[in-house]
């Protein structure tokens, strides 16, 4: 057996799960019915889990001081430069911290850097090497 190739859900520990859940709903993502404690929201085959620290520490078994150690950036990719800047833009309406405003960059393509509330960075770009899906999914060539 190998390992699947494939991610089903991602969990960000969050400090305020209401708050979050917020952010995320800024941005149309919609969350749906979940248990007390955690929220969860469909993407284009996964699920974005919110989670609040504690209780993720407590599902892993270590201390809250352990977590968010990994150096982790989450990202969407978009077919133009003016979605980049139009999302970008939603997501500092939306609580966002903005790291690097979109900007041409040295590989050919364009991006941007923003913090969610909890400092979860997210990459906004478009990689002229990679063409996405109609519905925005991305597999390389």
């Amino acid at each position: 057996m190998s390992f699947p190739k494939s991610i089903s859900l991602i969990t960000l520990g969050v400090t305020d799960l209401a708050r979050a859940r917020a952010f995320y709903a800024a941005l149309g993502w919609e969350a749906h019915t979940a248990p007390e404690g955690v929220v969860f929201i469909q993407l284009a085959g996964q699920v974005l889990a919110l989670f609040g620290l504690d209780d993720l520490a407590a599902d892993q078994g270590v201390p809250v001081a352990t977590l968010g150690k990994g150096a982790v950036t989450l990202a969407r990719n978009f077919a133009a430069e003016a979605e980049v800047d139009a999302a970008f833009a939603l997501a500092l309406a939306a609580g966002a911290t903005a790291i690097k405003p979109p900007e041409k960059v040295s590989w050919g393509g364009y991006s941007g850097y923003f913090a969610d509330p909890d400092g979860h960075v997210w990459e906004l770009a478009v990689n002229p090497f990679w063409p996405l899906a109609a519905d925005g999914t991305l597999t390389l060539p």
